[in-house]
């Protein structure tokens, strides 16, 4: 029989969320902090979630594992490596650096605090990681995703991730350890080993030489791509499980794989509302599930816990990518998004607490330190610029001796005047190179990569019925929009947003019956036959200017 209280505990956390992200955009305050409150109002406060109307702890634990694993299977479809590449060395001594450096400080806190040293090691681990969740979404939010910054910061979070995934493979071992003599730890954890370096590899291997030809076949139909990449995730995972493994290395592994991949963009567009949900989901039931009668003895720990977090994370981080020569803006922004913990924080202590490592009131502890450091590190990405000019006149930058020279952007600069065409069939294709070979620029769009393949202009894969698609490629500052495509739907409604953008359109009329819908959204000109095609695109270019009349 279906179990009720399952389905009413995901209802009273996906309403909940609604709510708060609305009360979050009149309110002007991230959505992510209004995600954390919530959950606190539906647990601690009003003892909603759980303990009432039949829900209870198990449905809670149920719901955030389901969001954190595909929370991690998101998070490493941000993390391709081709977008860090110019940044590696950089992010690997920053990652590996502040790694150590928040480790070292984590445990003598702790000790000092009064923690056995089981418990100083938990508590330190927890504060040595970032979370990617939090600072992509946030970075996304300003638009500055693919800035230098924050292409750094990306690369760091890629290091700490690994790291973590080592972490968590040691848990495994010791958590499949029947009794904690030296051997027997020492056989678990070699075994989890062999199993994470197993199911690594096959990621990998699958990713060079197995996924591209299915997943570039399956790319036309941007439904069927969703699904089969949350097939793959879940396969993942299942094998991650089969190796003794934790849930979330697996799929962590299949988000990092399917990042290599040529339509891996597309997919991240694709699967961008489906991170939305689970970050709502996450966060709730994580507010949700803070006990704070159980962290309030601890409370001078949580304090001096967040401030090094806050603090000396940063501290840090200015410290060694001041040393590679980047400039102070560039090192303080870098250094502002490693403020807070990680969602594999919580995963880790999660873990420690299922091994009977630790008791639930650590648990609760990395909770508050996770909920101050993620709230205050939220409001510090958002207004990082007026924090860096308070810094920087009350001289407190001077001390790193960072560089005054503000480096360029190594990022593709924002497309201006193009031309955009969509659909690479016979007619897309000929424009295309046409267009090209008169000096125009071009930026070519389809769901097929083989359609895209050794066209000379710019290609983009991607499905334009998704704006996102349409925003990346710079429609509202595109010269003109040309659509080859003989999907009436799709035209319409690329129609209608060039309309609304005021951005000059061509549509392509494959059947007189669609004459009167295509004009009544007032396009530029209509393409209704390859004979008309080659006259009326040529009057139309003449006018633009890209052609001599």
């Amino acid at each position: 029989m279906l179990d009720v209280s399952l389905i009413q505990t995901l209802g009273i956390v996906i309403v909940t969320s609604t709510v708060a992200v609305l009360a979050a955009r009149l309110a002007r305050i991230p959505a992510i902090v209004a995600y954390l409150f919530a959950g606190l109002l539906l647990g601690p406060v009003l003892a909603i979630l759980p303990g009432q109307h039949g829900v209870g702890e198990a449905e809670i634990e149920i719901v955030a594992e389901i969001g954190i694993v595909l929370l991690l299977f998101l998070v490493g479809l941000e993390l391709s490596l081709d977008k860090i590449r110019d940044v590696g060395k950089v992010a690997l001594s920053a990652g590996i650096g502040q790694v150590v450096f928040t480790a070292a400080g984590g445990v003598a806190i702790a000790w000092l605090m009064g923690f056995d040293l089981i418990e100083s090691v938990f508590l330190s681990t927890a504060l040595t990681f970032s979370s990617t969740v939090v600072v992509v979404k946030v970075l996304d939010q300003k638009g500055e995703l693919d800035s230098l910054y924050g292409r750094i910061a990306v690369g760091i979070f890629l290091v700490q991730d690994l790291v973590v995934i080592v972490v968590l493979t040691v848990l495994a071992g010791l958590g499949a350890s029947e009794t904690f003599s030296a051997a027997n730890v020492a056989v678990g954890i070699l075994k989890a080993f062999a199993g994470m370096s197993l199911l690594t590899v096959l990621a990998l291997v699958a990713a060079k030489y197995v996924l591209p030809g299915p997943f570039g076949w399956i790319a036309r139909s941007p439904q069927a791509l969703l699904v089969w990449s949350l097939s793959w995730c879940f396969l993942l995972v299942l094998l991650a499980a089969a190796f003794g493994l934790s849930l979330e290395i697996g799929a962590f592994l299949a988000g990092v794989s399917l990042a290599q991949l040529k339509c891996s963009h597309d997919l991240t567009r694709r699967v961008r509302p489906l991170m939305n949900f689970f970050i709502a989901v996450f966060f709730v039931t994580l507010g949700a599930q803070m006990r704070f009668d159980a962290a309030v003895e601890h409370w001078k720990a949580a304090v001096a816990m967040s401030l090094f977090v806050l603090l000396g994370n940063p501290f840090i981080f200015m410290l060694i990518i001041a040393r590679y020569g980047y400039s102070e803006r560039t090192s303080f922004f870098t250094s502002v998004t490693v403020a807070q913990i990680s969602e594999f924080s919580f995963v880790f202590a999660a873990v420690g607490v299922s091994a009977g490592l630790i008791d639930r009131g650590i648990l609760s502890l990395i909770a508050v330190v996770g909920l101050i450091t993620i709230v205050a590190s939220v409001y510090m990405i958002l207004y990082s610029e007026g924090l860096y000019q308070r810094f920087r006149r009350w001289g407190l930058l001077r001390m790193f001796k960072a560089g005054e020279r503000v480096e360029p952007e190594a990022v593709e600069p924002a497309r201006r005047g193009h031309i955009l065409i969509v659909g690479m069939n016979a007619l897309g294709r000929r424009l295309s190179r046409e267009l090209h070979q008169l000096g125009e620029r071009v930026l070519a769009i389809d769901t097929d990569a083989r359609k895209l393949a050794n066209l000379p202009c710019e290609t983009m894969i991607g499905n334009v019925d998704a704006f996102e698609t349409l925003q990346e490629a710079g429609v509202s500052r595109a010269r003109l929009v040309i659509t080859a495509l003989q999907i009436e739907e799709v035209n319409q409604l690329l129609a209608y947003r060039c309309r609304e953008l005021s951005v000059p359109i061509a549509v392509h009329i494959f059947d007189r019956s669609m004459i009167a819908a295509a004009e009544s959204l007032q396009p530029r000109y209509l393409i209704n036959s390859k004979t008309a095609a080659d006259l009326r695109v040529e009057k139309l270019l003449v006018e633009l200017g890209v052609l001599s009349p």
